[in-house]
């Protein structure tokens, strides 16, 4: 774990933004994609976004997503085949160019979460149909699910809002056949199943989690990323039943924090976003990499410094510049 110290230092070297001048670019919320011939240059900046609004850059939390990405990439691969070529740089993924299926697969194991989109915000407000999952009645929040339920959301362009949705209306819109569905679906389930109990020997819980998948060659596969702080909620699993026996919030590692920051402020998507104290920064790093090494068992290595002059070394040094 890095210290304190450390990560203060890297406020003022975190990447915001990148321009590496070559290929067709695209920038989301976090990732900014080059894409070149067959192949998508995914850079991953420190930028975190929450509320589906980008809220600042956090130290070396790009680092942390592209390389928990990367391990689970190469866990899963007996489950979906993914877009994966190679890491040349800790913030960078050479990858397949793919056609994007535009539906992400929300797979959610416990009632809970603070935004508008949440089960647990609709299920507060009386809502028992949720996205084509019926609810039973009593539950409370973070209470876990007698099975895990998929809630599916278009997804949205950058500054937009991402729509939970149902199976029915994905297929009455045409955006994938039934056929895909099934087998997003079926993914879906098996990489969230196979994730829960990885991350179980490494006292976590793997509460909810969305896939993006796409097609190469007509074939299914996984994309963007997978199991990361950012696309996953996370627990400490031996202080959940306690915790929730008190009606107490569960210990998170996740953006959840930022998340729960910025909601007692009364902010949840809408209006300007408050300023993000520098303390506050440190700290939700701080749970980013501590989640990378729990969710891989392995130690966090970065150094303080200029991460995009590296990443311009390294892609040269690969033959992308």
């Amino acid at each position: 774990m890095l210290t304190e110290q450390q990560l203060n230092a890297q406020l003022k070297h975190t990447l915001d933004k990148t321009n590496l001048g070559i290929g067709r670019k695209y920038e989301g919320k976090v990732r900014d994609n080059y894409t070149v011939g067959d192949r998508r240059i995914i850079v991953t900046t420190d930028r975190i976004s929450a509320f589906d609004r980008v809220l600042c850059s956090l130290p070396f939390k790009g680092q942390v997503l592209n390389q928990t990405a990367a391990f689970w990439f190469g866990k899963t691969a007996h489950i979906i085949d993914n877009h994966l070529i190679s890491v040349p740089d800790p913030n960078v993924i050479v990858a397949k160019e793919c056609q994007l299926i535009p539906v992400e697969m929300v797979v959610r194991g416990y009632l809970t979460g603070v935004t508008t989109t949440s089960a647990w915000y609709h299920y507060e407000r009386g809502v028992r149909d949720f996205c084509g999952n019926r609810l039973p009645e009593g539950m409370k929040k973070n209470q876990g699910f007698e099975k895990p339920i998929i809630t599916p959301s278009t997804k949205a362009e950058k500054g937009s809002h991402d729509e939970s949705v149902s199976r029915e209306d994905i297929l009455g819109r045409g955006l994938v056949d039934e056929k895909l569905y099934s087998q997003m679906e079926e993914a879906a389930l098996a990489l969230y199943h196979f994730g829960n109990e990885h991350v179980a020997k490494n006292n976590l819980i793997l509460v909810d989690t969305k896939y993006e998948f796409g097609l190469l060659r007509g074939k299914l596969v996984l994309i963007d990323e997978a199991h990361t702080p950012d696309s996953s909620r996370f627990w400490i699993r031996d202080t959940y039943e306690q915790k929730f026996a008190k009606g107490e919030e569960p210990d998170k590692l996740d953006k959840e924090f930022v998340r729960q920051y910025l909601a007692k402020l009364g902010f949840v998507g809408e209006g300007a976003i408050p300023g993000i104290p520098d303390g506050v920064k440190v700290e939700a790093a701080r749970r980013y990499i501590q989640a990378y090494e729990m969710i891989t068992g392995k130690q966090f290595e970065a150094e303080v410094g200029d991460v995009r002059g590296r990443i311009g070394t390294n892609l040269h040094k690969a033959g992308f510049l």
